[in-house]
């Protein structure tokens, strides 16, 4: 059930605070296809990240393909295939050719260890990018990575975003931290009970509304999908994304925001 609330502000606030909604995760399967398709065409998702490397990513964006929506690639070196000859990439890669998954990424970390040879990463990165541009017939409108942990993977990001000139968005270090993308100062929402938020994700877009920042943009990062067989074989992430989809998609959320003293924004509109 989503709880829909009036926040008050005080007087003499700035009446145009921003905030950006995204979904990450397009192509990871044609369940979480159809649950972003549905966040985008009835609800207020207008940024979405691409997984380029996946098999389903074409089908994915034919789903949005008369919305207008941001479209940014969300680099992914832990689900599915690399686009990378997978003998050419073997630190980040298994012996059937798929790449490591995050719980690899996570132990390794635990033990201080980065498997990730930056070279081998570049080159999957490029090829993402490349393979973006092959997609959607243009550049990403963001450029950023799906969190796994290794610190050369986003050296790579960064070494390939200088090399073409992407508008990059790094990972803030910590949650009360913000990054600059462009000349915007991006806020990240962290939800502070997330025993809460599995609950109800809308009291996270209140909590963010509330606490709205006035010199940057506050954004609000979303897994929208339905479950099917490859989601549930490969996410630790299931449930809450049909969540997450009904929330972002009902129609009593997107009239609450509309009433809100802020401008909703995508990454195409922060200069």
């Amino acid at each position: 059930m989503i709880l829909i609330r009036k926040i008050e502000r005080k007087r003499g606030e700035n009446l145009m605070k921003q905030l950006l909604i995204r979904a990450d995760d397009l192509g990871y399967s044609d369940g979480v296809n159809y649950g972003i398709a549905k966040a985008v065409n009835k609800g207020v998702v207008k940024s979405v990240g691409v997984m380029t490397n996946m098999p389903t990513a074409m089908d994915g964006l034919k789903l949005l393909k008369k919305e207008n929506v941001c479209l940014g690639q969300h680099t992914n070196i832990c689900v599915g295939k690399p686009i990378t000859d997978p003998a050419l990439i073997p630190t980040l890669c298994k012996e059937d050719g798929c790449f490591k998954t995050s719980r690899e990424y996570r132990k390794s970390k635990t033990e201080g260890i980065d498997f990730v040879n930056l070279d081998e990463v570049v080159m999957e990165i490029e090829a993402q990018y490349k393979k973006f541009i092959e997609l959607t017939g243009k550049r990403p409108e963001y450029f950023e990575g799906h969190a796994v942990a290794s610190d050369n993977f986003f050296k790579g990001l960064k070494i390939v975003a200088e090399r073409y000139n992407l508008p990059y968005l790094e990972m803030p270090k910590e949650t009360s931290d913000y990054v600059m993308f462009r000349n915007t100062k991006i806020y990240c929402y962290i939800p502070k009970d997330f025993a809460e938020y599995e609950k109800n994700p809308f009291t996270a877009v209140q909590d963010a509304v509330l606490n709205l920042h006035e010199d940057g943009c506050d954004m609000l990062v979303f897994h929208p999908g339905y479950i099917d067989d490859y989601l549930l074989k490969n996410s630790s992430m299931t449930m809450i994304r049909a969540v997450e989809t009904e929330m972002l998609s009902n129609s009593k959320v997107k009239n609450w925001l509309e009433q809100q003293d802020l401008r909703l924004v995508t990454y195409s509109d922060l200069k």
